[in-house]
């Protein structure tokens, strides 16, 4: 394939992708949700008080991607704002749930070809870098299955003021796995947790 034809196809994904993330944020906007905009009241406003990170790496989203991912969170209806990579939850000893559809974030940077930089070099110029922008699909972490408790991480604990001694006390004497959190009472079988 030509390097033209390459260039073009690629500057079509990449206006598809902008009009995509453009599109999305329009279709929120005329519902009446502002996606960056804290939504009280819901297990998706807690987990959303959080900046997106990348399960495996623990590295925090930035630009347009954290509001993508908030925008899912609440969208969907996900307890946390940990995601992964498909190969990820694989490599982390999971996976994800069959039937699951990931959210799509973007990557982009530019870097310097061979090239160029042997070209500006004998020129006496400065290299001339090429942009990019790749896309990928991640999944909440409530989407997968099999990973371990390190991975999956629990709700925000309750403070202190908030929490009721004879309710701590049933809990303690039941001898189960508890977790406050989310809008609703949620028995997880994978991780054995109420």
């Amino acid at each position: 394939m030509s390097r033209s034809i390459a260039r073009a196809r690629a500057g079509r994904d990449r206006a598809s992708l902008y009009q995509e993330i453009t599109d999305k944020i329009i279709a929120e906007l005329e519902a009446g949700r502002v996606p960056w905009v804290q939504p009280w009241g819901t297990a998706a406003a807690k987990a959303s008080l959080n900046v997106p990170k990348n399960a495996a790496t623990h590295r925090h989203y930035s630009g347009i991607n954290v509001l993508i991912l908030w925008g899912a969170v609440i969208e969907r209806g996900f307890g946390t704002q940990n995601w992964l990579t498909f190969r990820q939850a694989l490599g982390l000893g999971g996976n994800v749930r069959k039937g699951e559809h990931g959210t799509t974030i973007v990557y982009a940077d530019c870097f310097v070809p061979d090239e160029e930089r042997k070209r500006a070099e004998r020129d006496g110029d400065e290299p001339s870098a090429v942009r990019f922008l790749k896309q990928f699909a991640v999944f909440n972490t409530d989407q997968c299955e099999d990973l371990s408790q390190e991975v999956v991480s629990a709700p925000s604990p309750v403070p202190e003021g908030l929490r009721v001694p004879q309710a701590e006390g049933l809990i303690a004497a039941a001898g189960v796995d508890f977790r406050i959190g989310g809008d609703r009472a949620f028995y997880n079988p994978t991780y054995d947790f109420i």
